[in-house]
Protein backbone atom coordinates (compact mmCIF):
# COMPACT_ATOMS: atom_id res chain seq x y z
CA UNK A 1 0.00 0.00 0.00
CA UNK A 2 1.07 3.26 -0.74
CA UNK A 3 -0.03 6.72 -0.20
CA UNK A 4 0.91 9.70 -2.57
CA UNK A 5 0.11 13.59 -1.02
CA UNK A 6 0.34 16.75 -3.47
CA UNK A 7 -0.77 19.93 -3.40
CA UNK A 8 1.84 21.87 -1.04
CA UNK A 9 3.97 25.05 -1.77
CA UNK A 10 4.38 28.54 -0.70
CA UNK A 11 1.80 30.65 -0.21
CA UNK A 12 1.24 33.86 1.67
CA UNK A 13 -0.50 34.69 5.14
CA UNK A 14 -4.56 34.21 4.38
CA UNK A 15 -4.12 32.12 1.54
CA UNK A 16 -5.31 29.00 0.07
CA UNK A 17 -3.86 25.32 -0.13
CA UNK A 18 -5.77 22.29 -0.55
CA UNK A 19 -3.44 19.28 -0.54
CA UNK A 20 -4.63 15.27 -1.85
CA UNK A 21 -3.39 12.09 -0.78
CA UNK A 22 -4.43 9.22 -2.90
CA UNK A 23 -3.95 5.31 -1.23
CA UNK A 24 -3.15 2.67 -4.29
CA UNK A 25 -2.37 -1.05 -3.94
CA UNK A 26 -3.39 -4.08 -2.12
CA UNK A 27 -6.69 -2.15 -0.01
CA UNK A 28 -10.01 -3.90 1.02
CA UNK A 29 -10.99 -0.77 2.28
CA UNK A 30 -9.90 1.63 4.55
CA UNK A 31 -11.26 3.17 7.75
CA UNK A 32 -9.84 6.25 9.06
CA UNK A 33 -7.87 8.78 7.01
CA UNK A 34 -6.61 11.97 7.77
CA UNK A 35 -3.87 14.63 8.34
CA UNK A 36 -1.01 15.44 10.21
CA UNK A 37 1.40 18.14 10.40
CA UNK A 38 5.47 18.34 11.62
CA UNK A 39 6.72 21.81 12.37
CA UNK A 40 10.82 22.15 12.33
CA UNK A 41 11.86 21.05 16.08
CA UNK A 42 8.27 20.27 16.91
CA UNK A 43 6.66 16.73 17.20
CA UNK A 44 4.27 15.68 14.66
CA UNK A 45 0.54 16.83 15.56
CA UNK A 46 -3.06 15.93 14.31
CA UNK A 47 -4.54 18.14 12.35
CA UNK A 48 -7.98 16.58 11.05
CA UNK A 49 -8.99 13.07 10.57
CA UNK A 50 -11.68 11.94 8.58
CA UNK A 51 -14.00 8.07 9.09
CA UNK A 52 -15.39 6.43 6.26
CA UNK A 53 -18.75 7.24 6.89
CA UNK A 54 -17.41 11.02 7.09
CA UNK A 55 -17.26 11.84 10.50
CA UNK A 56 -14.46 14.42 11.26
CA UNK A 57 -12.37 15.89 14.22
CA UNK A 58 -9.77 18.65 13.89
CA UNK A 59 -7.32 20.32 16.02
CA UNK A 60 -8.46 23.37 17.42
CA UNK A 61 -5.86 25.45 15.70
CA UNK A 62 -7.29 24.53 12.29
CA UNK A 63 -11.29 25.02 13.30
CA UNK A 64 -13.06 27.21 10.98
CA UNK A 65 -10.25 27.62 8.53
CA UNK A 66 -9.49 23.86 7.23
CA UNK A 67 -11.66 21.05 5.88
CA UNK A 68 -11.07 17.67 5.51
CA UNK A 69 -13.03 15.69 3.10
CA UNK A 70 -12.49 12.06 1.53
CA UNK A 71 -13.99 9.96 -1.85
CA UNK A 72 -14.25 6.91 -0.84
CA UNK A 73 -14.42 5.38 -4.46
CA UNK A 74 -11.04 6.64 -5.05
CA UNK A 75 -9.54 6.02 -1.92
CA UNK A 76 -8.19 9.75 -1.45
CA UNK A 77 -8.56 12.05 1.28
CA UNK A 78 -7.91 15.53 0.60
CA UNK A 79 -7.01 19.07 2.92
CA UNK A 80 -8.58 22.72 1.67
CA UNK A 81 -6.75 25.28 4.00
CA UNK A 82 -8.03 28.59 4.14
CA UNK A 83 -6.91 31.58 6.05
CA UNK A 84 -3.69 30.20 6.50
CA UNK A 85 -1.14 31.34 8.98
CA UNK A 86 2.56 31.40 9.21
CA UNK A 87 2.45 28.96 12.28
CA UNK A 88 0.95 26.41 9.61
CA UNK A 89 4.31 26.24 7.97
CA UNK A 90 4.68 22.61 8.27
CA UNK A 91 5.60 19.46 6.31
CA UNK A 92 1.65 17.65 6.20
CA UNK A 93 1.45 13.96 6.28
CA UNK A 94 -1.50 11.80 4.92
CA UNK A 95 -2.69 8.67 7.20
CA UNK A 96 -4.79 6.06 6.46
CA UNK A 97 -5.76 2.82 8.33
CA UNK A 98 -6.18 0.50 5.80
CA UNK A 99 -7.35 -3.57 5.71
CA UNK A 100 -5.62 -5.30 3.11
CA UNK A 101 -7.92 -7.89 3.25
CA UNK A 102 -11.57 -8.56 5.07
CA UNK A 103 -10.18 -10.64 7.92
CA UNK A 104 -7.02 -8.19 8.87
CA UNK A 105 -6.93 -5.62 11.34
CA UNK A 106 -5.73 -2.07 10.56
CA UNK A 107 -2.59 -1.26 9.51
CA UNK A 108 -1.33 2.36 9.49
CA UNK A 109 0.64 3.81 6.44
CA UNK A 110 1.85 7.03 5.96
CA UNK A 111 2.60 9.56 3.09
CA UNK A 112 5.81 10.84 2.38
CA UNK A 113 4.77 14.31 3.35
CA UNK A 114 4.62 17.57 1.70
CA UNK A 115 5.86 21.17 2.70
CA UNK A 116 3.46 23.98 2.94
CA UNK A 117 5.03 27.28 3.57
CA UNK A 118 3.40 30.39 4.48
CA UNK A 119 4.88 33.66 4.55
CA UNK A 120 4.31 36.75 5.30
Amino acid sequence: VQLQASGGGLVQVGGSLRLSCAASGSIFSINDMGWYRQAPGKQRELVATITRGGSTNYADSVKGRFTVSRHNAENTVYLQMNSLKPEDTAVYYCNAQVLVAWYSTNSDYWGQGTLVTVSS
